[in-house]
C-alpha cells in the first residue's frame, strides 16, 4: 500500500509523530516528511535516523501557506500536530482553537487541494462529552473533519481515530510517576478509583495502519482498550519499580477531570460497526433538512449505552503490570536505568 509513496507527519516530532515514523521507516517507502515547530526535535531526529527518505519542514497548522509547501506531492497525511495538555488549553482556550480546530482546517484544506489519496486525523477520547477546553476543541476537530471529508470526496478520504491514555506518550502521567520515584518523592494521586483507558504506542500505529486500510470518507475508528483505576495503576508500577507501599496522597479531582473517560457517546455506540478490536463509526451523512433532526427520533440511541473506561475490561494490579511491561521505557526502569520513554 505504501510502496513508492509519500506519506507527510504533522506534529512529526511529538510521541505519535515519532511512534508512526518508527513503524512507517521500517516499510518500503519513498518519503516521509515531518512537519514541525520544533527545528532542535527535527534536528535530533535526522541525526537519530540517518534515512535520507526522511525531509523535514519547520512550519505550524496554523499557517494554511506553510502546510500547503509541505503537501505538495504527498500521497498520505497523518495528522498529529495539537495542544494536547488539558491545563494548557483550559488557561489559554483560543490558542487551542487556534492549533486544533483552524489548524485542523488548513490541514484537511491543503491535503484537498492537493490532492492527497487519504487523511488520518488524531483526536481523543477527551472529545467525547467534553468538558474541559482541550475536548471541546477536539470535538469540534471531529467536526471539522467529517465536514470536510464530504469535500474531499473519494479522491481525498479523510477519517479519524479516537484514542484513550497512550503509556509513556508526552501527556501520559506514567513517565512523571518513574521520574518522582526515582528522585524518592511522593506520587500525589487525584482520585484513585478514577478510571482511564490503557494503550501503547504501538497499539497507536496499529489503529493508524487499520485506519488507511479501512476507512471510508468521514469515518471515526476507535480502538477497544482495557482500562484501569488510577490507584492500581499506580501500584502496579510501584511495585515493577521495587517500591511496594510507596508513599502516595490524595490531593482531589482537578479542574477539568472526569471520573472516567469516553470512546464512544451512547449515540456514537447505536451506529458503530464492531470491527474485531476496532469499532468504526460511520459520519452523519444527513444534510440540512432539519426535519430529518427535529421530527424522527431513533430507537436504537435511546437503548444505546456509551462505551467508556468504566465498562470496558477492567485490568487488576497484575493485569496492568503486564501491560506496562510491554513499554521499553518501563523495563528499564524496573532495573534502574532511564530512557526515553518515546523509545
Amino acid at each position: 500500500m505504501f510502496k513508492d509513496k509519500v506519506l507527510l507527519i504533522t506534529g512529526g516530532t511529538g510521541s505519535f509523530g515519532n511512534a508512526v515514523l518508527r513503524r512507517f521507516v521500517s516499510l518500503d517507502i519513498k518519503e516521509i516528511r515531518i512537519f514541525s515547530r520544533d527545528e532542535k526535535k527535527q534536528d535530533n531526529m535526522r541525526y537519530k535516523y540517518a534515512d535520507d527518505r526522511l525531509k523535514f519542514y519547520i512550519g505550524d497548522v496554523r499557517d494554511y501557506d506553510s502546510i500547503m509547501n509541505a503537501m505538495r506531492g504527498v500521497d498520505y497525511v497523518f495528522h498529529s500536530a495539537a495542544l494536547k495538555q488539558v491545563p494548557s488549553c483550559e488557561f489559554h482556550p483560543i490558542e487551542a482553537v487556534k492549533t486544533n480546530i483552524i489548524g485542523t482546517e488548513n490541514v484537511l484544506t491543503a491535503a484537498i487541494n492537493a490532492e492527497v489519496k487519504h487523511v488520518i486525523g488524531l483526536s481523543t477520547d477527551k472529545a467525547v462529552y467534553p468538558i474541559n477546553a482541550m475536548g471541546t476543541s477536539k470535538a469540534m476537530m471531529e467536526k471539522v473533519l467529517i465536514a470536510k471529508s464530504r469535500q474531499g470526496g473519494n479522491k481525498t478520504v479523510i477519517c479519524g481515530t479516537r484514542y484513550g491514555n497512550v503509556m509513556a506518550s508526552r501527556g501520559s502521567v506514567i513517565p512523571l510517576f518513574v521520574g518522582l520515584i526515582n528522585e524518592n518523592k511522593e506520587l500525589t494521586l487525584t482520585d484513585p478509583n478514577m478510571t482511564r483507558f490503557m494503550m501503547t504506542l504501538d497499539d497507536a500505529v496499529d489503529l493508524v495502519l487499520f485506519a488507511f486500510n479501512n476507512g471510508a470518507p468521514g469515518d471515526i475508528f476507535v480502538q477497544k482498550a482495557p482500562a484501569v483505576t488510577i490507584g492500581d495503576m499506580t501500584k502496579a508500577l510501584c511495585e515493577l519499580m521495587g517500591k511496594s507501599n510507596y508513599p502516595t496522597r490524595v490531593i482531589g479531582t482537578r479542574h477539568g477531570e472526569k471520573k472516567c473517560e469516553s470512546l464512544l457517546s451512547r449515540e456514537e455506540m447505536a451506529c458503530a460497526l464492531d470491527m474485531g478490536s476496532y469499532y468504526k463509526i460511520p459520519p452523519d451523512l444527513r444534510d440540512l433538512n432539519y426535519a430529518k433532526y427535529v421530527d424522527i427520533g431513533e430507537e436504537s440511541i435511546t437503548d444505546a449505552k456509551e462505551y467508556n473506561s468504566d465498562n470496558t475490561e477492567r485490568l487488576d494490579v497484575e493485569g496492568m503490570k503486564l501491560l506496562l511491561n510491554k513499554l521499553k521505557f518501563i523495563q528499564a526502569a524496573s532495573k534502574g536505568k532511564i530512557i526515553d520513554p518515546e523509545e
